[in-house]
């Protein structure tokens, strides 16, 4: 299989002078279609990046919205900003507000004895399985994030016709997560892992070893994953497949979908490099396949104005959260009534608004890819399969365009226009 690969080396841009544009579909705790919708806050480590979760949290309870607080680290600034201990299983804190930490050696257990049940039933590893004690295994580089992505689903429940619901149905869950590597990894795990999904398919229809073992595995797995409601029995291996690629197609989508799943921003604008990290994290998000739904700086005093800021990460919505210490307790009441109007109006809407991250010009056969936080040099571009598809290599994260049928071919060429990419076709 041929690669054709693009450097792109071409002159710099001006940064982008577009209009800043409100945030206009508020989140209503009585909507006759309520869903919970996940919130996240991407930044440099130190920039305020839990000292925001925290607050986020905080005002959507006092706003009446039933919410969880997801912890997933062992730094304690979020039990000293929360002022109580934050346990391993969901505990109400106050009214409206919940808290919990997540902890991967303890999330391995649930899934391993899932399994064991599964391979009771289908006797596939002849009791071998039951074996495994799962308080000896470790967690291995990696499974913070799958781990994380199954705990999250049981909160949001973003998977249509699935529900692990108990008596909670929270309506907004606030992720803390390790670092905002790892929550872009996880905000793009559902559409990397159909990539996977394809070729690992491919070798199971077409390798003698793919065709003897995978059915086995295939129902073990399907019937152990804890989004699955049913049993694998009447199933073929294609059915069961296809259900899998739906699933993951579903999840990636939610992700996209700025109702279901608000990613923000956060730096310190006193903070030059905070600043730059912060709209670099903005391009990798794109890139991981959701939009940046606003930004929030996290500071007692700014060295640079709002204005400023506010044009240099046009056309989001930018507001500046209060920087909170942990070395007195806090009154949430008055921090809370102290926000100002453009921060709540971020934190209490989703967009719909925002410059799309990706254009199509048939006319022209040109696409517009929307890349802030790159320079030229990071960008590189690759086709295969004749030109359908463009995949973007930048921040160490890639992404596939797959384009309309009129605009298929070679590229031609290629700008860096405004934050922009924009490829010619031909």
């Amino acid at each position: 299989m041929a690669l054709t690969s693009f450097l792109v080396s071409i002159p710099r841009s001006h940064a982008p002078t577009l209009n800043r544009r409100s945030i206009r579909a508020p989140i209503m705790a009585n909507s006759s279609e309520k869903s919970t919708r996940l919130v996240t806050f991407l930044g440099k480590g130190g920039s305020g990046k839990t000292t925001a979760a925290v607050l986020a949290a905080q005002y959507y309870a006092k706003e009446g919205l039933n919410t969880c607080l997801v912890v997933h680290s062992q730094d304690k600034t979020a039990d000293e900003l929360m002022g109580c201990t934050i346990g391993t299983s969901p505990a109400e804190c106050k009214n409206n507000l919940s808290i919990v930490r997540l902890e991967t050696s303890k999330m391995l257990l649930e899934p391993l004895e899932r399994m064991k049940k599964v391979d009771a039933r289908l006797n596939m590893t002849q009791g071998i399985l039951e074996g495994v004690v799962g308080e000896e295994l470790g967690v291995l580089p990696g499974m913070d994030s799958i781990f994380s992505a199954l705990a999250l689903e049981k909160l949001v429940n973003f998977l249509p016709g699935v529900n692990y619901r108990s008596s909670t149905n929270f309506d907004i869950v606030v992720y803390d997560g390790i670092s905002t590597e790892e929550t872009l990894r996880l905000i793009g795990s559902t559409e990397r892992a159909r990539w996977y999904l394809k070729y690992i398919r491919n070798m199971a229809d077409k390798t003698d070893i793919g065709r003897l073992t995978a059915p086995s595995l295939l129902k073990l797995a399907y019937e152990a994953a804890s989004f699955n409601v049913g049993s694998s029995d009447g199933k073929t291996s294609t059915e069961i497949w296809n259900d899998i690629e739906q699933i993951l197609e579903k999840a990636s989508v939610s992700f996209a979908d700025s109702s279901k799943f608000g990613c923000y921003l956060v730096m310190d604008p006193s903070s030059g490099v905070s600043i730059k990290s912060a709209m670099r994290f903005w391009g990798c998000a794109i890139q991981a396949g959701t939009q940046i739904s606003g930004a929030f700086g996290v500071a007692s005093q700014s060295s640079r104005s709002i204005k400023e800021l506010t044009e240099q990460f046009s056309p989001l919505s930018l507001a500046c959260m209060p920087h909170l210490s942990t070395g007195s307790s806090l009154d949430w009441d008055t921090i809370i009534n102290s926000l100002s109007k453009d921060v709540k109006c971020i934190l209490h809407s989703a967009s719909h608004n925002l410059q799309p991250s990706v254009r199509f010009d048939t006319d022209q056969k040109s696409v517009t890819l929307f890349m802030p936080g790159f320079e030229k040099s990071e960008i590189k571009l690759y086709q295969y399969r004749g030109g359908s598809e463009l995949l973007v290599e930048a921040g160490d994260q890639r992404r596939i365009i797959r384009l309309p049928h009129a605009m298929q071919g070679r590229v031609g060429g290629a700008k860096f226009i405004n934050s922009s990419l924009v490829v010619t076709l031909r």
